[in-house]
């Protein structure tokens, strides 16, 4: 959509993103405690999503209105700005789920994996079931990414987690003057990461074929909307600047021709992947076709 030749503004997306940012304000602010913790935990899941939206173009053509629309660390543990450069660097097919050049992915070099002590290796196994994903995930995540960021140290995230450190202080502060605790708002923020570990427990696999290693999830429901149908994974890697409300069509128009590319990696509804992986691993931790 747009609104003249020189200014796009793709309204559903704006639109959403404020709505985002009134839920999470009455999340602080007007709901009771306990439904408060869960609604702020969906919106904070909700603008991750939109900060993706906003990485790929979205709702201005201007990137840098973009930036600025999305960069309140709502999570508070990631710096937009590195969240940009890593999905970004990921959006190189001929890498994903590479141990050292994805930076998304969540394979490990097997000979890093048999020098790791027994009880982290358990952690790790666990961690590559659902509901290990699920409760351990935020906190295995978080610890990872932060130890890459202190390893690499180079000027660039120097400079991201500068402008970061402001913007989770004053996320904070919104928070102290607010009915919620601040416990309570580490608890949202931990369920809002919690439920973006769903999103990408198995969006994508070990694949000889880097067109292979995309999923599809057929899923139309709330968790779909939520993850702003990025569950259409291949679709969006494929076209990523197409926007979220658009993909749905995309994929319905052309369904054989991704379902043929990506080799069939399909599931049809996030409940299917609850049933077969609750309590049962996926993938092994090592990544399986990386040589020893």
């Amino acid at each position: 959509m747009k609104s003249n030749r020189f200014f796009r503004i793709e309204w559903p997306t704006l639109v959403l993103i404020l709505g985002c940012y009134a839920v999470w304000v009455g999340a602080l602010w007007v709901l009771p405690l306990p439904v408060g913790v869960i609604v702020a935990g969906l919106a904070i899941a909700l603008h991750s999503s939109l900060q993706h939206e906003a990485i790929h173009g979205h709702p201005f053509q201007r990137q840098w209105m973009n930036d600025l629309l999305v960069c309140p660390p709502l999570t508070l543990v990631i710096p937009y700005t590195r969240f940009a450069a890593t999905h970004l660097a990921h959006h190189h097919d001929e890498v994903i789920t590479d141990p050292y050049d994805d930076p998304e992915s969540n394979y490990m070099d097997p000979a890093v994996w048999d020098r790791l002590p027994r009880p982290v290796q358990a952690v790790l196994r666990l961690n590559n079931t659902l509901a290990g994903r699920l409760l351990l995930g935020p906190l295995v995540g978080t610890a990872s990414f932060l130890i890459c960021e202190w390893r690499n140290g180079t000027a660039e995230i120097g400079r991201a987690w500068a402008l970061h450190l402001p913007g989770m202080a004053a996320v904070l502060m919104l928070v102290a003057v607010s009915p919620m605790p601040v416990w309570a708002y580490l608890l949202a923020a931990y369920l809002g990461l919690s439920l973006l570990k769903l999103r990408t427990f198995l969006e994508h696999q070990a694949h000889v074929r880097a067109s292979g290693r995309s999923v599809i999830i057929e899923d139309r429901g709330p968790l779909a909307f939520l993850f702003l149908n990025n569950n259409l994974h291949v679709v969006h890697h494929i076209h990523p600047t197409v926007p979220w409300y658009a993909l749905p069509a995309v994929y319905r128009a052309r369904k054989d021709h991704y379902l043929r590319r990506n080799g069939g990696y399909l599931f049809r509804s996030y409940g299917q992947i609850f049933r077969q992986y609750l309590w049962r691993a996926k993938d092994p931790v090592p990544h399986p076709l990386w040589p020893r």
